[in-house]
């Protein structure tokens, strides 16, 4: 008579070598997964660099900074692989600057594409440069009301000698 919970030699080896068979069945799923997290943080990763040229390029052209345009300070607060992947515009608009900035996200898996992401920051201009335009738009005005008529200088000048 055997003991219950005797276990032959043999019996033993065979349940080490499933278990080596079992665990390279599920390495390719953990392989996905793995890829799949990765491939995630990339994403997020590209987003939040998206966001942080927009900011840059739309800072830089609400300021009046001569050093470094918007396109150029989209790119350099953005990663240096991440840069090369983007595209960055800043066109003005009336009183505020929306900047856009559009990342190609990079793959892990080969074959697979996972297109773009666009992110855009808007600021207004800064009080000097809004009333540098006013300014600039009332002199043009005024010039082109000089040179209709002689009529017009005499009203300014009385409007002038009035105040």
């Amino acid at each position: 008579m055997r003991p219950k919970n005797h276990v032959r030699v043999g019996d033993r080896d065979r349940d080490r070598g499933q278990a080596a068979v079992e665990y390279l069945g599920f390495l390719p799923i953990l392989l996905l997964i793995a890829l799949a997290g990765i491939q995630l943080g990339l994403v997020a990763y590209a987003a939040q660099q998206a966001g942080t040229g927009a900011r840059a390029a739309a800072r830089a052209a609400t300021h009046d900074t001569a050093g470094i345009g918007p396109e150029a300070a989209g790119r350099s607060a953005m990663s240096g692989w991440i840069a090369e992947r983007s595209e960055v515009s800043a066109p003005d608009g009336e009183g505020e600057v929306t900047a856009t900035v559009k990342v190609r996200i990079p793959s892990v898996v080969p074959f697979w594409d996972f297109g773009d992401v666009t992110k855009t920051a808007t600021l207004p201009k800064s009080e000097s440069e809004s009333e540098s335009e006013s300014e600039s738009e009332s002199e043009s005005e005024s010039e082109s009301g000089a040179a209709s008529g002689p009529e017009s200088q005499p009203q300014s000048q009385s409007q002038e000698d009035g105040s």
